[in-house]
């Protein structure tokens, strides 16, 4: 945990699944429910993805569980979220969007000085030939830092 910042969900997929060309952050519009399930990490990022409408961002699939102690008036767990971004930003991520290939991922979702924030990414998707590089890149990292540890000279 960072200084102010409390992480409550990650998407340890997005980076295995994509390229990351850039990342923002943004604020969320939420609930009263949907803030308190969040600080008792009641979410998820899995499939979620976000989409530039109408000059607004919105982030779809981001599901935050109901609020176990709430007597009325829960949120639905999987709806739209606005997500808070300079104008400047939203015009720039537009035009990268509409190139071939780019979406926008969450990458996680955080408190940072009691507001809600998630990371976006500019993301490209990867081929199954790059995951299997990225996959034997990491598996040769790993025997190099297990040799050096273990004291042999390679």
């Amino acid at each position: 945990m960072m200084h102010g910042i409390k992480i409550i969900c990650q998407n340890r997929k997005a980076r295995y699944d994509y390229f990351i060309i850039d990342e923002y952050e943004a604020g969320m519009v939420l609930l009263g429910t949907e803030v308190k399930s969040l600080r008792l990490g009641q979410a998820n990022l899995k499939d979620s993805y976000a989409r530039v409408r109408g000059g607004e961002v919105f982030l779809y699939n981001m599901h935050i569980g109901a609020y176990p102690f709430a007597a009325y008036g829960n949120h639905d767990p999987l709806r739209p979220r606005k997500l808070l971004l300079h104008k400047d930003e939203i015009k720039r991520l537009t035009g990268k969007v509409e190139e071939k290939g780019q979406t926008l991922i969450p990458l996680q979702v955080y408190f940072r000085e009691g507001k809600a924030k998630v990371t976006l990414a500019l993301a490209k998707g990867r081929r199954k030939y790059d995951k299997r590089d990225a996959i034997r890149k990491r598996e040769e990292k790993r025997e190099l830092d297990r040799a050096r540890r273990e004291g042999r000279n390679i």
